[in-house]
């Protein structure tokens, strides 16, 4: 059976040009870089061009690319990092209700330790109000952390005026640009972020690699401690398969930006076809990432919407995946008040380079078909609710 695989902002593919750059760093040049024989020492060649490549996509310095484990990894040490720097002088974080897991896990693990924390919320359209963050900073505050783009609906945050207001206020400012890198330009040389995270397998690098980006000047605490890799900010000795794969995959993705288009003339596609096919729909977000796609139906179950394409061999998200197991709707939808009959109803579809008109046309085949079998068996659809709800809307 075909895969459809449509969940590109869970996981990606690894590129095969991704392969081919690790594979003699497993085989043959397997070396510690920090050896002093010279079998060792050539490997650390090869982390040095991966620091350039990856720097080149973010258009920042190579010696403020530090590598990491991942996403989690990278906001972990840039929050608890800046937090310890401060050594307890200052106690307070402000952040957003839509935030990743790996973001708003760990802020709510540090409330329950005498921090302060500041949740901002969203608009209905997931859009944020830059005046309250800007009244939401004090004294006290010690980080901002705002994600550059969200990984269930694809919302761009507006990053470079965030990241202004939070600098004039002298406050360090942490950005999750996990989603963002890779699919839209990111020029650090003209946006005053403080601390950037990317994480490898979001855009075509292996798992279990990342990057946290740290302004020249930036005070960090190290929270991996032991050796002096990474210039003495993350200790443990180097992944130097995923890191020559990760810099590769940042090359790849800096030479495929100007190509964005294509893909997100897919995802518009996808997007009229569903609206034009299905009703009782909404699209979650505004100004999105060129890749996702979050749409809501109506009183319909997401994970049956789920196991259904599966079935055809469809590979979607009802979210986050590092949220799922939860039967609560995303916390994300919750935040933008999304109404529960639809918010129970979502599915993301997040595309890639690699996606192909074909694919969608075979998912708006039988997406339609899903739904109204789905809204046959629905409780509140038998009841009269749906005719009622689209009686409504047409008012």
């Amino acid at each position: 059976m075909r895969t459809v695989y449509l969940d590109n902002n869970a996981t990606t593919m690894v590129a095969p040009e991704a392969v081919e750059a690790m594979r003699p760093l497993w085989c043959d040049l397997y070396g510690n870089a920090s050896s002093m024989h010279s079998f060792g020492g050539q490997v650390a060649s090869y982390i040095t061009g991966a620091r350039e490549q990856v720097a080149a996509l973010v258009g920042a310095d190579p010696a403020e690319i530090v590598f990491t484990s991942g996403g989690s990894e990278s906001d972990n040490l840039a929050i608890k990092g800046t937090l310890d720097a401060f050594d307890g002088a200052k106690r307070h974080v402000v952040t957003t209700r839509v935030e990743h897991p790996a973001v708003l896990g760990l802020v709510r693990h540090l409330s329950q330790r005498g921090y302060r924390v500041t949740e901002l919320p969203v608009d209905p359209d997931g859009s944020l109000d830059l005046g309250l963050l800007d009244r939401s900073i004090t004294p006290d505050t010690a980080i901002v952390s705002v994600m550059w783009a969200n990984n269930e609906t694809g919302v761009v945050f507006p990053i470079p005026q965030i990241a202004d207001i939070v600098k004039s206020r002298g406050v360090v400012f942490h950005t999750d640009a996990v989603q963002a890198a890779g699919k839209m330009p990111i020029d650090l040389a003209k946006v005053p972020v403080d601390l950037l995270s990317i994480s490898g397998h979001k855009l075509h690098a292996p798992k279990g690699i990342g990057v946290l980006y740290v302004r020249k000047g930036t005070r960090l605490m190290p929270q991996v401690i032991g050796g002096h890799h990474e210039s003495n900010r993350r200790a443990g000795t180097e992944n130097v398969p995923g890191i020559v794969g990760l810099g590769m995959a940042a090359e790849l993705a800096r030479a495929q930006l100007p190509n964005e288009h294509r893909i997100t003339a897919l995802r518009d596609r996808l997007e009229a076809g569903i609206l034009a096919s299905c009703p009782g729909v909404r699209i979650n977000g505004a100004n999105r990432l060129p890749n996702t796609l979050n749409v809501s139906f109506e009183f319909v179950e997401g994970e049956a919407i789920l196991l259904m394409l599966d079935d055809l061999g469809i590979a979607a998200s009802s979210g986050s995946a590092c949220a799922s197991g939860s039967l609560q709707p995303s916390h994300v939808l919750r935040a933008m008040g999304v109404p529960f009959t639809f918010a129970h109803g979502s599915i993301r579809f997040s595309l890639s380079r690699y996606t192909t008109g074909e694919e969608i046309d075979f998912v708006l085949r039988h997406l339609p078909g899903i739904i109204e079998r789905l809204r046959e068996i629905s409780p509140f659809a038998k009841d009269g609710e749906f005719e009622r709800a689209l009686a409504a809307d047409h008012v």
